[in-house]
């Protein structure tokens, strides 16, 4: 008997935190797709809003760069123009939910640019999303660039 009840109280358990999870998914790839939107327009300050407007976030990539601010100047710097910036698609992607807080996704990117833009580029990335009053953003990012 206690092992049916015990059953029957983990399916319980498990239907809220699968729709849930379903509903994560949803809302953070959906944030994805209109941030390689934004981006594929050059509209660095739209593609932008995909992160939490906050000093505490983390962006890891050639540098480290903490806070919204500093992560924008390293955006504006290594993308200020439609050159620079090409086309970005994104593949491989995961989403990790954690809790109904957070999440956690892993994919792949891919730019695509003229050699005027700095050629094409690559690399995988981590990021970690915080389901906020204003929807899921993100935290802290941790992309990794590949050299052909």
């Amino acid at each position: 008997m206690r092992v049916w009840v015990g059953f029957l109280l983990s399916s319980v358990l498990a239907v809220p935190m699968a729709a849930q999870t379903k509903t994560a998914d949803v809302a953070i790839l959906a944030l994805m797709d209109k941030s390689a939107a934004d981006w594929n327009r050059g509209d660095i300050e739209s593609f932008a809003t995909c992160y939490k407007d906050s000093p505490d976030i983390l962006f890891i990539g050639r540098t480290i760069s903490r806070g919204y601010a500093q992560m924008m100047e390293t955006y504006r710097q290594n993308y200020g123009s439609p050159e620079k910036m090409g086309t970005l698609t994104y593949s491989q992607l995961e989403v990790h939910p954690l809790d109904e807080h957070f999440a956690t996704m892993t994919g792949h990117f891919h730019l695509e640019r003229s050699a005027d833009g700095g050629g094409n580029q690559d690399g995988y990335f981590l990021v970690v999303f915080e389901n906020t009053k204003v929807g899921w953003k993100i935290i802290e990012d941790d992309s990794t660039i590949l050299r052909k």
